[in-house]
């Protein structure tokens, strides 16, 4: 098949879970995976001071949570990362057209119950991605 499979993480163990179920899917299909990290806002703070200042924002925050994700899945396949700005499910979106993705990978976290009725990421990406979706069970990783 090949192609570029997308996962969304967020630090979460249901997260690492989805990634994982990903990197065997990208595995099995020949593919490479794309791990992105979601950020909603460009907030950014600055420690330190005089020439010991640092700056960290959302957006790095973000891409080093794709980033320590995509080096854990980094065995045998081809894994890249990205921050996206945008809630969740539209910056996975968003990723998934600019990547030409064959298949969006997501959680089924908050599928049950009031979640279900309040919606997920899960539900937002299955309707409306460009593309065909993977829901991963990651319920045993909560």
């Amino acid at each position: 098949m090949s192609g570029i499979i997308v996962v969304g993480v967020d630090g979460s163990a249901t997260a690492k879970k989805a990634a994982e179920s990903a990197r065997g899917l990208a595995a099995a299909l020949g593919a490479s995976l794309h791990v992105v990290s979601a950020f909603d806002s460009d907030r950014t703070e600055v420690f330190g001071s005089g020439s010991d200042r640092w700056i960290v924002s959302d957006a790095d925050a973000a891409e080093h949570v794709a980033r320590t994700v995509a080096e854990s899945l980094g065995r045998d396949i081809k894994v890249t990362y990205s921050a996206a700005r945008g809630r969740p499910a539209d910056a996975l979106i968003k990723e998934a057209l600019r990547m030409d993705a064959r298949i969006i990978v997501v959680g089924n976290r908050r599928m049950h119950g009031i979640g279900r009725v309040l919606g997920s990421v899960a539900n937002s990406v299955a309707h409306n991605a460009p593309c065909d979706v993977y829901i991963a069970n990651t319920y045993d990783a909560e």
